[in-house]
């Protein structure tokens, strides 16, 4: 297992890290993929969803979205649609979650983890850009704090510095304590083609970028989060147990049906896999 956080680079080599190629997908290592994550605070990596792929999962969510309003505040954004409750309504990203690369860099960098906020997001045109934010700030964690949370966006359309791209502040997962961008940060644009994916830690800055095209923007982020602290969908709620009995074991452990070693989440003393196999 890579010693994680103690990786502490040159901050002016983060920044010169950050604006390296896209990692190939089929030649990289879950190891290779993870010192960059962590050296860099991201990375993206291709060839992840083939063209076909890409297509039927674009389609699906097409369905979904054609019944999904749009946010409720700012942050949400108003002219955006988020498909809450993934795993529940399509079946277009089983695959994605469980793809063995993603895996096995999750391995070497939470260990045991499961999935937090699998969401749809389409962002509509007129769209203004998202707050930039960190994920793992909704965890009260003294700081500094080893990878708790790495997320996963997964881009269905073309995404570019006009329709919405995410939006990163390179180096800014190594910031002191207490610092939040200002207006001499440098900003990026994650500008990637579908069947790719950007994998970044949950202390880097980012947010959604502002959609000033005419068409809608769609993507997919499945993120997750050490299995120890409660992921931000309650996917035992969310998903319903007649769904989930016909999933792929490894998906199930990582919607909650697992054990946090010593015995963290058992159910009625027991392995909670053992209630999907009672069917009750």
């Amino acid at each position: 297992m890579l010693p994680r956080w103690r990786l502490v680079p040159d901050p002016q080599a983060c920044l010169k890290l950050a604006m390296m190629a896209t990692m190939p997908g089929a030649t990289s290592t879950g190891q290779d993929v993870a010192r960059r994550l962590i050296s860099d605070g991201y990375v993206i990596v291709s060839g992840l969803m083939s063209e076909d792929d890409v297509g039927a999962a674009r389609a699906d969510l097409g369905r979904i979205l054609d019944r999904t309003p749009t946010g409720r505040n700012e942050f949400e954004g108003f002219a955006t649609q988020r498909v809450y409750a993934l795993f529940a309504k399509t079946r277009m990203f089983d695959h994605a979650a469980t793809h063995p690369l993603i895996l096995a860099m999750l391995d070497r960098v939470l260990g045991y983890y499961q999935l937090s906020a699998p969401v749809g997001i389409r962002i509509g045109p007129g769209e203004s850009a998202q707050v930039l934010h960190t994920d793992d700030a909704i965890y009260p964690l003294p700081q500094p704090h080893p990878p708790v949370v790495i997320n996963t966006m997964w881009p269905l359309d073309e995404f570019t510095e006009d329709n919405g791209a995410t939006r990163f502040v390179p180096g800014s997962h190594r910031w002191e304590p207490g610092r939040a961008p200002t207006a001499d940060d440098p900003v990026r644009t994650a500008v990637m083609a579908p069947g790719s994916a950007m994998f970044y830690l949950g202390s880097l800055w980012h947010g959604g970028g502002a959609n000033r095209t005419s068409r809608p923007r769609l993507g997919v982020i499945l993120e997750y989060v050490v299995a120890w602290l409660r992921p931000q969908e309650n996917h035992c709620l969310a998903v319903p147990r007649s769904v989930v009995r016909e999933l792929p074991e490894r998906l199930q452990e990582l919607l909650g049906y697992n054990i946090y070693p010593p015995f963290l989440g058992y159910v009625d003393g027991s392995h909670p896999r053992k209630v999907l196999r009672s069917g009750e």
